[in-house]
């Protein structure tokens, strides 16, 4: 009888310590990919930001016009698989100022969002190329 509790008893103690026990990851924050940040622009009202990225996770009590974005995953299988990212945005008069963080700011996030597109005239090839061909033509006549 004795011998058999032993048993059990061991048994029960080398489970707990094995690899054997499935452990969760677990996921904090805000997941942000670099699609989203790529459609940031200066300018960009809160509401828009929020839009696009979320709520941020922390919004500084003292300076309402930062926010942290912080996404921090504890992995269950091993440390090396353990992330954590944060983004930071600064805002002047509701309107996007500055992105730093870990993610890349798209080229476009210095043009300001909403500012007027400048159209220009796409130049006629054809008509360009019927005078450099009379120029062409005329100064081959004259002889010069």
């Amino acid at each position: 009888m004795y011998f058999r509790v032993a048993i059990v008893i061991t048994a029960l103690t080398l489970s707990a310590c094995s690899s054997w026990v499935f452990r969760y990851d677990v996921p904090q924050g805000n997941y942000l990919e670099q699609k989203s940040i790529d459609k940031l622009q200066v300018g960009m009202t809160k509401e828009q930001v929020k839009f696009i990225l979320g709520s941020p996770v922390v919004v500084d009590a003292f300076n309402n016009d930062t926010w942290n974005y912080v996404y921090k995953l504890k992995s269950g299988r091993s440390k090396d698989f353990d992330m954590k990212k944060q983004f930071i945005i600064n805002f002047s008069n509701d309107k996007l100022v500055s992105a730093s963080g870990d993610f890349e700011v798209s080229d476009n996030f210095n043009t300001p969002f909403n500012a007027p597109v400048v159209e220009t005239e796409a130049a006629n090839d054809t008509e360009l190329n019927e005078e450099a061909k009379a120029v062409v033509k005329s100064k081959t006549i004259n002889g010069k």
